[in-house]
């Protein structure tokens, strides 16, 4: 856990999207020290709930959420999967915020896919985040196809290992693809033993003015 504090420090970021997360790690003393050193609000996406507690996809954001469901991804006889699908008001933009974490199978994927597809049809917020480990590197499989297609071909970056990426398992997309002013992978010593997945950070303009509504 203070590896993974540490990381998310060292990021800076007013949106950080988690994966893998227990809620030994959201409920104990150390998310007060988290919330209060970064000042992000944590919100929990549980897709397994156990006898010790619950696990899953985690939004970490300096904003207030407007609204807040989850998006079921599970695919039958796999483990269950899902997203955080958050709305925030950042600088009078509405923004919607999608964190996920895709599974290991390829017919997983593209089944939790096509339901992400059907939620991102609705055009009516400023500015959409889709961000998480997709478990896809081929560039030409069809379900990463899909999501270039409904939000724009997005830069890639190899995350995946820590310590030698090769693989860019990891992703950040936005609609409109102008508000993206940067995107980069966050090496440090803590981020390679924190994680076996590199941070993926993107800049976004979150308060310039686009030539159409997303």
């Amino acid at each position: 856990m203070e590896r993974t504090i540490r990381v998310i420090v060292e990021l800076d970021a007013q949106l950080v999207g988690l994966q893998e997360v227990h809620s030994s790690f959201i409920q104990s003393p150390q998310v007060d020290t988290l919330t209060q050193i970064t000042g992000l609000n944590v919100i929990p996406g549980p897709t397994m709930h156990r006898s010790d507690g619950h696990y899953g996809n985690v939004l970490l954001t300096a904003f207030s959420p407007l609204a807040v469901q989850p998006i079921d991804l599970s695919f039958p006889g796999k483990e269950p999967r899902g997203a955080i699908d958050a709305e925030l008001n950042i600088q009078g933009r509405s923004v919607r915020v999608i964190v996920t974490h895709l599974g290991l199978n390829a017919k997983e994927r593209q089944f939790q896919v096509d339901l992400l597809s059907n939620s991102l049809i609705s055009q009516k917020h400023d500015l959409l985040v889709l961000m998480g480990d997709f478990n896809e590197w081929f560039p030409f499989r069809r379900q990463l196809l899909l999501l270039n297609r409904l939000l724009g071909k997005i830069p890639t970056r190899p995350t995946y290992p820590s310590r030698y990426p090769i693989l860019a398992l990891d992703r950040i997309w936005l609609r409109p693809m102008e508000a993206l002013r940067a995107i980069k992978i966050h090496r440090s010593p803590s981020a390679r033993i924190a994680s076996d997945h590199l941070p993926l950070k993107a800049r976004i303009a979150v308060g310039a003015r686009y030539g159409h509504r997303a």
